[in-house]
């Protein structure tokens, strides 16, 4: 009798094992399903920010006012051909050429660790000079809205004098000329030479946050904006 009743017990005591082995199994397939849920989300993530948009913060005033430092941008990375991520290379578009005027981000030719944002200014082929920090494109002048000087005084000797005497200089080909529109404050094409065009990442696209450093913290005025 006493072994009859050990036998009864020992199926339930199988069947309460059961359970909980498929408790188990089921948590490790709701966590094996959130795992590849995060896999997929992240490479799709990485898939967008090389080949499709790319978020930047400014550090500097360099492009005031258009962008202020503290602004967080979005730049498409598609407009002047694909760049292999991690590098100058293109793996389409290597020729494109970028609109004068446009604001682009590209690989510092002189350290490439470093991404910058500037205007085009000259075009491969194009003549350009700067007299008294007036730009001159081709002969003719060359003055957009968005430039901005603080400077009152200009550079007329040193290595600084670049920043307001400088050329005439042609564009070589391949390449394209590029200013900050803080003029007095940018660090650009007028010091350290021309982009080439496999340098160039993206265009500017849109603020989408902006941060001051200071109150009012945010600058909700400025999330949305269109960069031109």
């Amino acid at each position: 009798m006493q072994w009859e009743k050990s036998r009864k017990v020992c199926p339930r005591q199988r069947k309460g094992f059961h359970k909980e082995g498929d408790l188990s199994r089921e948590k490790k397939s709701v966590a094996r399903d959130w795992a590849e849920a995060l896999v997929v989300a992240f490479v799709i993530a990485m898939i967008i920010r090389a080949f499709i948009l790319q978020a930047y913060r400014i550090p500097s005033s360099s492009m005031e006012d258009t962008l202020l430092k503290g602004d967080h941008i979005l730049a498409t990375k598609f407009t002047y051909g694909l760049t292999v991520p991690f590098t100058t290379k293109k793996l389409w578009g290597a020729d494109r050429i970028p609109r004068r005027n446009d604001v682009i981000i590209f690989t510092f030719p002189v350290n490439h660790s470093m991404d910058f944002v500037k205007r085009v200014i000259g075009l491969p082929g194009d003549v350009l000079e700067v007299r008294d920090k007036k730009v001159y494109v081709n002969g003719k002048r060359y003055e957009l809205p968005q430039e901005k000087y603080t400077d009152p005084f200009s550079l007329n000797q040193g290595q600084g004098m670049v920043r307001d005497f400088l050329g005439p200089v042609k564009v070589s080909p391949g390449h394209v000329f590029v200013m900050g529109d803080n003029r007095d404050q940018s660090y650009d094409s007028r010091f350290w030479g021309q982009v080439p065009l496999e340098n160039i990442k993206g265009k500017a696209f849109i603020i989408y946050f902006s941060w001051s450093g200071e109150k009012p913290w945010i600058r909700y005025w400025r999330i949305g904006r269109l960069i031109h």
